[in-house]
């Protein structure tokens, strides 16, 4: 008699919430994609039609997938929180959106018990998907650490910790497209100190996690998602071996 060994049952429902966040996520992409090459509006008005419409495909899907489960969305009601709480950023970087540029993303995230545990962040642009089922290997660190900013305001305390670090500085829109970078290699740290929603950071950071990167408070302790309260003041993310110097240093400046 030939015996298999299956999955418990938490391993299966784990590995269709992994899947069901990539395909999500691609699948929002996919909508923003197809308005923004078919839509004759541009800047502000086709970011609020694809914020729309990605929300409502988002929505509906989660609906269909997971109708026990609360969502909190930027484009929608906000959900109270929960033990489990999908949360949804349909157009993360409206403005570069809008303007043509490829540095948004759409964000997909389930929180357990606080904790980002599923989630994938689209690059629909550049027609990437990254996800926490199988995160990219970690590369090494550059010698000379390359730290995202924002393109157009970027917090002092950003500057500050790339002066710290002998770091250079990398402009960039979404905040998905900046822990995007640093997972792919094309960056090592980013930081943000003037407050954020979790939408902003829950499916990136669950990502980041899930590949073995650093991503935190400020002050290093756990940054946790489903809350009552969806802002979230601070966070850092970087390669694991920039920890310990960068948090060091944001002890002293913040």
């Amino acid at each position: 008699m030939v015996h298999t060994t299956e999955p418990p049952e938490d391993a299966l429902t784990a590995l269709v919430e992994h899947g069901a966040a990539i395909e999500l996520a691609r699948g929002a992409g996919e909508v923003l994609l197809a308005l923004r090459s078919g839509s004759p509006a541009s800047g502000r008005a086709l970011s609020d039609e694809g914020d729309r419409m990605s929300h409502q495909y988002l929505m509906a899907e989660l609906a269909v997938r997971f109708p026990d489960d609360p969502v909190r969305s930027e484009e929608g009601r906000h959900s109270p929180g929960g033990e489990r709480l999908w949360v949804v950023d349909p157009l993360d970087g409206s403005r570069e959106y809008g303007e043509g540029r490829e540095d948004w993303a759409v964000h997909v995230a389930l929180a357990i018990a606080g904790h980002p545990a599923i989630g994938a962040v689209a690059l629909p642009a550049r027609g990437v998907v990254l996800g926490t089922a199988a995160p990219p290997a970690m590369a090494p660190a550059a010698a000379v650490p390359r730290l995202v900013v924002s393109r157009s305001r970027p917090p002092a305390v950003a500057v500050e910790l790339a002066g710290r670090l002998g770091a250079t500085t990398i402009p960039m829109g979404s905040a998905g497209a900046k822990i995007a970078a640093v997972i792919r290699g094309e960056a090592d740290i980013y930081v943000h100190a003037g407050g954020q929603y979790e939408w902003d950071s829950a499916a990136p950071v669950a990502v980041a996690l899930a590949g073995g990167w650093h991503a935190s408070r400020l002050d290093g302790s756990p940054l946790r998602y489903g809350l009552p309260d969806p802002w979230l003041p601070d966070l850092l993310v970087c390669h694991p071996s920039l920890a310990v110097a960068a948090l060091a240093a944001l002890a002293e400046l913040v």
